[in-house]
């Protein structure tokens, strides 16, 4: 058995939980909006053809805000192709998925689709193959009460009060070859700049997230953030990271300890970011939106021979099924220690947003005319977004240690943590890394009085199944059960089954 000695303080906070760190990511890619959250004719499709059974999973989810329209997707996309009547919308070739896009469900859809859903929403405007002028135009339309040709064009259009998009993206993953519009890092940061300042002009009270590094291993990362935000700093709030993580040659130890590569990649845009900060005397702080995290097989689809690999080759359709990876219980595990790194570095990512939401590498499935359910991943995240609230704490581990081949000795326990001061309620969020061990836990809870257990739950390897059991359209094995807990001597105290994600919530006496 490992063992794990967790000590929190009540004095040694890192700051605020944000929202917005529970965000996903809707694109107009593969089934993820098309039979995913809108599906005209689907027995549970309400008047505006939402599918409801899959709403009533968001809501449980517990999404705070979602990123849309892309992605890739944008690059290419004019926003005026999906607004006024739904027969009058074009149909256009979307290149960067080798798809047909209907323009059914646009701006509005997804508007009405968010309020229903309780869901902010994080706006992706076009700087690859369009640009400034539309991005402002964009803003006008969506935020501008009235009086002018494209304010009144949404009211026509049946949204009388402006939208109050407060939250843009300034393109997306634009250092990279892939992308339709593909910039360098200086033509990228005066065009973030000066986009930003257009879309203030309109709306002063947006915030603006610029593109960041596609991911860590690209060669331009880290000069890419320097140079971009040497143009840009003052004119955005945000810099966005992207990382995809999948377990390669059965080496399970590396794949459930990428929640430290993940601390690395954060803690090294944070410095860059910081250095422009300091060397161009900036008074304001730029903050991170990991605006795309999830775990994603991207190997396994280079090999395969169906459609959904080979979509490039094959003919233009209509919402292709693309990247709908089955996810097991070491996925969730990994997918739960990704949520801790996020959490524990909240007081500088303060968005972020698991990609993508139904169907595209996604918490949710759904088929088409059929049933919605919870995939393994969907369970830390619903977790951790209804429990982790007020505060962040810091936490000091003493654990046993797991080799891996790619990040050295891993703990074997994984912990983030948070206190809510008016609930008096501490939430501890766990992971056991150990395929074989269980853990056993211990926490000191510290300044924290008369504290008692208000539940634990723990998802793990079903008895009838492995690590590789992932939930299916017939058989819904892996979530969450109870786990034992108890306080002892001041100390709680529990035991993680071998691969395990697990939440333990204490009640502590009020502060005197």
């Amino acid at each position: 058995m490992s063992h794990a000695l967790i000590t929190v303080d009540k004095a040694f906070q890192i700051g605020d939980v944000p929202r917005r760190l529970f965000g996903s990511f809707v694109e107009h890619m593969g089934r993820c909006v098309y039979t995913g959250i809108y599906e005209p004719g689907h027995p549970s499709a309400d008047a505006q053809g939402f599918r409801t059974d899959v709403l009533r999973l968001v809501k449980d989810l517990g999404v705070s805000v979602a990123r849309y329209p892309g992605g890739n997707f944008v690059s290419g996309y004019d926003w005026q192709d999906g607004i006024g009547p739904v027969a009058e919308r074009p149909r256009r070739l979307d290149s960067a998925w080798h798809a047909i896009e209907t323009n059914e469900f646009g701006l509005h859809e997804f508007v009405d689709w968010a309020r229903l859903a309780d869901v902010e929403i994080m706006q992706a405007v076009n700087l690859g193959t369009r640009g400034v002028d539309e991005a402002r135009k964009l803003v006008e339309y969506a935020n501008h009460p009235g009086g002018t040709e494209l304010s009144d064009l949404r009211r026509a259009n049946g949204a009388e009060d402006p939208f109050g998009i407060k939250l843009w993206c300034l393109g997306n993953e634009l250092d990279g070859w892939w992308q339709l519009g593909h910039k360098n890092a200086d033509e990228y940061g005066r065009l973030a700049r000066e986009a930003a300042k257009a879309m203030r002009t309109v709306d002063p009270t947006i915030e603006l997230v610029a593109v960041g590094s596609s991911g860590h291993g690209m060669p331009t990362f880290g000069t890419w953030e320097h140079t971009m935000l040497q143009h840009a700093y003052d004119q955005v709030d945000y810099v966005s990271l992207h990382a995809y993580y999948e377990e390669r040659d059965g080496d399970a130890e590396s794949f459930l300890g990428t929640g430290v590569d993940l601390d690395g990649f954060i803690e090294s845009v944070v410095s860059t970011v910081d250095a422009v900060r300091a060397a161009g005397k900036h008074r304001k702080r730029v903050h991170l939106s990991f605006d795309e995290w999830n775990v994603w097989y991207m190997r396994d689809q280079e090999h395969r021979d169906d459609s959904e690999a080979n979509v490039q080759k094959g003919p233009w359709r209509e919402h292709p099924r693309l990247i709908e990876d089955v996810y097991n219980v070491t996925d969730a595990v990994v997918v739960g220690t990704m949520l801790h790194s996020l959490l524990r570095h909240g007081d500088r990512v303060r968005i972020a947003n698991q990609a993508q939401l139904v169907n595209v590498i996604a918490p949710i499935l759904a088929e088409p005319d059929g049933p919605a359910w919870e995939q393994t991943i969907y369970w830390p995240f619903a977790r951790m977004a209804a429990h982790a609230r007020g505060r962040i704490l810091r936490t000091a581990v003493d654990a046993t240690q797991i080799e891996t081949k790619k990040y050295g000795g891993v703990d074997a326990v994984d912990v983030s943590a948070t206190f809510d001061e008016e609930t008096g309620e501490l939430a501890f969020f766990l992971a056991n890394r150990g395929l074989g061990e269980p853990a056993e836990v211990s926490l000191a809870l510290n300044g924290f009085d008369d504290p008692r257990v208000l539940g634990a739950e723990v998802l793990t390897v079903p008895e009838s199944g492995d690590r590789f059991t992932a939930n299916t359209i017939d058989r819904r094995d892996v979530g969450m059960r109870p786990l034992d807990a108890d306080i002892e001597d001041g100390l709680a105290r529990t035991v993680l089954p071998p691969l395990s994600w697990a939440v333990l919530r204490i009640a502590v006496a009020p502060a005197r």
